[in-house]
């Protein structure tokens, strides 16, 4: 089986490459990755570009649905709640993610377990991917402190 985290990983570094906050993230489906997206804010001045979204909208092109139905989304930071209700919305039936959010609210998870959706989306931390993933953005934010 793929790594599918390293994948996301790989397109966190892409969008770090272009001076963009490093998230990335690929949509997965019978073990073969559909799309990948990385965070593209600032290059398209618009806030709605995160890296989950730009795979998820790529995905549902793909597979001509929007349905993302048995599909798997890895992605490097736990996603905030624009891309958890994005993700919940495109039927996505497991999230796997690397590094934790600052705040501890948990509101992802609380998303993703709402009862007032017709859609509940697992959410799975990859461990191994943790010290990486966080890695990826404390030298991002250092390195933009330092300028």
């Amino acid at each position: 089986m793929k790594n599918f985290m390293e994948i996301a990983i790989n397109e966190a570094k892409k969008a770090e490459k272009r001076g963009e906050v490093p998230i990335g993230a690929c949509v997965v489906k019978n073990g073969k990755v559909i799309s990948k997206g990385y965070n593209k804010r600032e290059k398209t001045k618009n806030a709605i570009n995160h890296a989950e979204i730009i795979a998820i909208k790529k995905a549902c092109r793909k597979l001509h649905d929007w349905r993302l139905l048995d599909c798997s989304l890895y992605v490097t930071l736990v996603p905030c709640p624009m891309c958890a209700g994005a993700i919940v919305n495109a039927r996505i039936k497991d999230v796997h993610y690397g590094a934790d959010e600052k705040s501890e609210d948990n509101l992802c998870e609380k998303i993703f377990e709402s009862t007032r959706l017709n859609h509940n989306t697992k959410l799975i931390k990859e461990e191994k991917y943790s010290e990486i993933c966080s890695s990826l953005l404390t030298n991002f934010f250092k390195g933009k402190r330092k300028k």
